[in-house]
């Protein structure tokens, strides 16, 4: 995706000592960046305050993952924000984030427009509370035409409830008639799953420093580069994304092969 290079460098001034814009092969940003925003909870007990509270600062820094994504000439930004176990979390703290969903998103469209994103929700948003539904529909009427990047909401998502979906869709075609058994191959089941039509992820971000993939995008990461950073969520910041490109334009993607020296 295109990009402006003195709005990049305007929103990357002030550098800190270890990372700057000049350290980033611009040519070479990740077309699909994941994220794990993972460490709210944490980052709030940390403060003496209630988890709800953590959710609410990790909403500066989703705004801002999403900006430095668009100034970096992104194609696809993906984050991980509501799974199908998080259900099993206090009501009081589901409740809080399902109004934090529907009252952020209102409050972000400006910025999607402003920037020409276009929004995507990967799980199923039609279990959603009624009004964070409704609201999650407006988001994606609103931004149906635009042709800049996408952003790519997980909620309410699992990735084996994924599989096991696409798994089904499969099936009921085969029943039908309309798909061969000797026809299902590796496509055939990714065109089933709530990315179709995207990339995979090449970086997938997880804060907090935890080392697993918590169901998300199992299919997906097959061959995705893996940055993990003890940085708790709401202290992510646009330097800290950067800190993860470098490390991630730093590696020899092999995908199985060999790369000769």
């Amino acid at each position: 995706m295109q990009f402006d290079e003195q709005k990049l460098r305007e929103y990357y001034a002030d550098p800190p000592e270890d990372i700057r814009l000049e350290d980033i092969d611009l040519a070479r940003v990740p077309s699909h960046v994941s994220i794990i925003m993972d460490g709210n909870g944490r980052w709030a007990q940390a403060r003496g305050l209630s988890r709800p509270k953590g959710h609410v600062a990790g909403v500066d820094s989703l705004r801002e993952a999403v900006t430095t994504s668009v100034r970096l000439g992104v194609d696809v930004l993906s984050v991980y924000a509501f799974s199908t176990e998080n259900w099993r979390r206090p009501q009081k703290e589901v409740d809080l984030l399902m109004h934090l969903f529907a009252n952020t998103l209102l409050k972000e469209l400006p910025l999607f427009h402003q920037e020409n994103v276009k929004l995507r929700f990967l799980g199923d948003i039609e279990s959603l509370p009624k009004k964070t539904y409704k609201v999650f529909q407006e988001g994606l009427e609103q931004t149906a035409d635009y042709d800049g990047m996408v952003f790519a909401l997980a909620v309410n998502y699992g990735a084996r409830a994924e599989l096991a979906r696409a798994a089904r869709l499969i099936a009921k075609d085969a029943m039908q008639g309309s798909l061969d058994v000797e026809q299902i191959d590796e496509q055939v089941l990714s065109e089933r799953l709530y990315t179709h039509g995207l990339p995979d992820p090449e970086l997938l971000i997880r804060t907090s420093g935890e080392l697993r993939l918590s169901n998300y995008l199992l299919w997906q990461l097959a061959y995705t580069e893996m940055y993990v950073t003890d940085v708790l969520w709401p202290d992510f910041t646009r330097w800290d994304y950067l800190r993860a490109i470098r490390s991630f334009q730093g590696r020899r993607r092999r995908f199985g092969g060999v790369v000769e020296s």
